[in-house]
């Protein structure tokens, strides 16, 4: 077992709170000037130097172990198909837990049950009873914003607000925290940073992104580096206290065309290297020790099979000394590979496939490709020693089991009382201030004041995507032990001053407040269902609206706070504040935003504003690529944009004419990639009628009937696997009535993109809803049992047929329910209106 530092073996609070390195320290140099004439990529100079002893340790395993011991070590599957035992069969060298993989299934299994699953991974790769050799597993999870997996860890603003602070020390706090809360848990990996330049906010993604400024990201990226990892030549580099990194996601992520996730990024090699490259070359001179390749294309070629940017440029040209790791599944999307098999991907310079659910076909047939010269001997052995070069500098080999380490189990250390103050400054320092007309803010806490909103007392919102689970759905208040809401944070204050702050989500009250705080935003989302086809805030719902004009026709001073993972548009909403506040997606500490609204108990300013934009603010919602330095820049908010305390300034009223008609989004696309469309719900119906909105995964109703999973379809959990195991129905329900009937008198179909995985036993019936008695449906089982079993396709009921029925095209609330009175099994990945001659197999209705 290596050492931990001094500091850290005392208290680990100076390193956290008060000791970390100062800005200006003597970091290695980012890159040197580009040496190559025409180059755009700068040279970099890799920090580590060679360890003979290293070295001479890993050319021993290499001539020593087995081409399927070698193999194993490049496969990466998820805990949630794989396990220990599967691990020691096939030496497999590295585990994952995905968004959505927890211990037994569970989104809130304990810490204990996370480091117990840790233990169990790391002996079984130690395990030498079969010859093999003892090579610890590396357990990698997505701590993005904290060990954000864990109930009860620290969660930090995510990376989006943590640009506005412009603090890059305090980014090298935040890695430290998060590296320590990570080792508790019993994992050595932390895949972050993310060092996106998202150029359009409609990706899903942007919230991930420091900066659409590529200094920003570039200042921000070692600091990270350095804090998870440690600063190389320090003593406590990759020490027990620490974890690897994975720089993500090389390379263009943040740059595809209309801002849609692992699409293509078509710009020239110069911007490339400028913009989408500027974190790689300082994150890789801290010493990065891994760099996550990317979904996203670059003017076609699938970054998974890139060689010329994953060897040439990245592991040459910028000396990168660690591995380079897939996304999930991600080599199944280049060109004439599938998600088992990709010696091409191998070849490219990936060191390391991710391959959550196909790890053993993709370990099959990678180590076919071995045997028959596919892959390289020289290409295997260079993997694999850059693999085990990542585990030497870890002190793997000699760590013992995850449990076993100096903070494995320390359990009081996840939500720490050092550590949350870490999050709390920064979510004070990432508050931007738009509005604050007539010095509304700061707050007296003496005053009455009502907390609105259905952002106010609610975790699950305030923490965003990745917490808990994947799109960071479906939590509880519960969950979050170690936490403070907004509202409670604006609570307590309050109450220690001798006023009073009381909640009420829809803004009713009985007393007439003085004051009024209203806390709305974004529903938590993550990856691709995050895309939105423009800025237009909920798509021009004016529920949130309606709330902050009904305060202000009362006469209440109204203070806004808006969480969001971008910036939208929202001119409506500021001119109804008079304050307005972009609190981004600020985590587990919501009383760091009562830090800076309200002044202390004597009456003075707590903490003035520090945050300024780090992406700049549109002045429509069609103005979702208007980034600093471009030529024609006009944003509606400039980046660096913040108001203070210290220099108050008005707002004049903004135009409220969006540039976009309110449900612009596509019509008639009810489900897509998994995910109801904006503005539509989706729920299972019992037997007795009563329905239970779908949330999060898996999803179930409580006799069992009906079950839904996520899967792959082309993308990472883009579809839903709905097993019926008695009676029961799939619904989808609109939060608006809409008229289809100019649609149903043409040949528009009632289309859904599915796998029919076990036909209907009886009778199956797929239905339209207008409203108490008022649909119609028609009979499909004998159509779901005529398709082809285990295979995508599309499928179409005329909607014709659903008006024949009953339907009231006119008022349809309920564009599909999918019933089955049997056993049956689908997965879904779309339902929309569309073109008959769109799909494969369409339903006659006319017999």
């Amino acid at each position: 077992m290596r050492p931990l530092g001094l500091a850290v073996a005392l208290s680990l609070a100076c390193a956290l709170v008060a000791c970390s390195n100062a800005p200006g320290d003597d970091a290695p140099l980012a890159a040197e000037a580009a040496g190559e004439a025409g180059s755009p990529w700068p040279e970099v100079s890799w920090p580590l130097a060679e360890d003979p002893a290293i070295e001479a340790r890993i050319q021993a395993l290499l001539a020593d172990m087995s081409v399927e011991e070698k193999v194993g070590q490049l496969i990466q599957g998820d805990i949630s198909t794989i396990t220990p035992d599967d691990v020691r069969t096939y030496h497999i060298g590295s585990v994952l837990a995905g968004g959505n993989s927890d211990p037994g299934g569970r989104y809130d299994a304990s810490p204990a049950d996370w480091l117990a699953l840790a233990d169990a991974f790391h002996e079984a790769s130690m395990d030498t009873a079969d010859g093999g050799h003892a090579i610890p597993v590396i357990f990698g999870i997505d701590a993005v914003h904290g060990q954000s997996n864990i109930v009860g860890a620290t969660l930090f603003p995510h990376n989006i607000g943590l640009g506005a602070t412009r603090d890059a020390e305090l980014m090298r706090r935040i890695g430290r925290v998060t590296a320590i809360e990570t080792r508790v848990t019993g994992m050595e990996w932390a895949f972050a940073p993310t060092v996106a330049v998202p150029q359009d906010d409609r990706w899903g993604r942007t919230y991930e992104g420091y900066s659409e400024s590529p200094e920003v990201v570039a200042e921000f990226a070692p600091a990270v580096v350095e804090g998870l990892q440690g600063k190389v030549g320090d003593e406590d580099f990759l020490d027990d206290a620490h974890v690897i990194v994975s720089v993500k996601h090389f390379l263009g992520d943040g740059g595809t065309t209309a801002g849609k996730d692992q699409g293509d990024t078509a710009v020239d090699e110069a911007t490339l290297a400028r913009v989408h490259g500027a974190g790689y070359p300082p994150a890789i001179a801290a010493g990065a020790q891994s760099v996550m390749a990317s979904f996203n294309s670059w003017n076609g070629e699938k970054m998974h099979g890139n060689r010329y940017l994953l060897t040439d440029v990245l592991k040459d040209r910028m000396q990168f000394g660690g591995f380079v790791v897939g996304d999930w599944n991600g080599h199944g999307q280049v060109q004439g590979c599938s998600n088992e098999d990709c010696p091409a991907s191998i070849n490219a310079g990936l060191d390391m496939p991710m391959a959550p659910d196909s790890w053993k076909g993709m370990y099959e047939n990678t180590l076919a490709a071995v045997k028959s010269g596919g892959i390289a001997t020289e290409r295997l052995d260079d993997a694999v020693a850059r693999i085990l070069r990542v585990k030497m500098r870890l002190g793997l080999f000699e760590a013992g089991k995850p449990s076993e380490r100096a903070l494995g189990g320390k359990f009081e250390l996840l939500g720490a009382p050092e550590h949350r103050e870490v999050a709390r400054e920064a979510v004070r320092e990432s508050l931007v201030l738009l509005k604050n007309n007539g010095g509304v803010l700061p707050l007296s806490p003496k005053q009455r004041i009502l907390v609105a909103g259905d952002g106010a007392h609610n975790m699950t919102k305030q923490a965003g995507g990745w917490t808990l689970n994947w799109q960071g759905t479906g939590t509880r208040r519960e969950d979050f032990p170690n936490a403070t809401t907004i509202f409670e944070g604006i609570r307590d204050q309050a109450r220690a001053a001798g006023g009073e702050a009381v909640l009420s989500v829809d803004g009713h009250y009985e007393a007439r407040p003085d004051v009024a705080v209203v806390v709305f935003g974004e529903d938590p989302y993550a990856e691709f269902q995050g895309d939105i086809p423009n800025l237009l805030y909920r798509n021009g719902d004016t529920t949130d609206l309606d709330l902050l004009k009904r305060l202000k026709a009362d006469g209440i001073p109204v203070v806004s706070v808006f969480i969001s993972g971008r910036p939208l548009w929202v001119n409506r909403e500021i001119n109804a504040s008079d304050a307005f506040v972009a609190a981004w997606l600020p985590g587990s500490e919501g009383e760091g935003v009562a830090d800076v609204l309200l002044r202390d108990a004597g009456g003075e300013v707590q903490h003035d504003f520090e945050g300024t934009l780090s992406f700049s603010w549109p002045r429509t919602a069609v103005q979702y690529a208007n980034n600093v330095g471009q030529e024609g820049y006009d944003p509606q908010f400039a980046f660096g944009h913040g108001l203070t305390y210290a220099s108050p300034e008005e707002l004049a009223p903004l135009p409220e004419e969006a540039g976009v008609d309110a449900g612009g989004g596509q019509r008639g696309l009810w489900f897509a990639r998994g995910t109801p469309a904006l503005g539509v719900m989706h729920a299972f119906e019992g037997t007795d009628g009563g329905q239970q909105s779908i949330h999060d995964l898996p999803a179930a109703l409580p006799d069992g009937s009906l079950r839904m999973t996520a899967v792959d379809h082309g993308a990472q959990e883009s579809a839903r696997r709905i097993e019926w195991a008695g009676a029961g129905a799939w619904r989808l329900e609109l939060n608006t009535p809409t008229d289809i009937s100019r649609e149903s008198n043409g040949d528009l179909t009632l289309q859904f993109e599915a796998r029919v995985d076990d036909s209907p036993e009886g009778e199956a019936t797929l239905g339209i809803g207008c409203g108490d008695g008022c649909g119609g449906e028609v009979a499909i089982g004998n159509l779901l049992r005529s398709l082809p079993g285990g295979e995508w396709t599309t499928l179409a009921v005329p909607l014709e047929c659903l008006a024949t029925a009953g339907a009231d095209m006119t008022k349809v609330a309920m564009p599909a329910r999918l019933a089955s009175d049997g056993p049956m099994v689908l997965s879904v990945a779309k339902v929309s209106l569309e073109s008959a001659n769109a799909a494969a197999h369409t339903l006659d209705c006319t017999r």
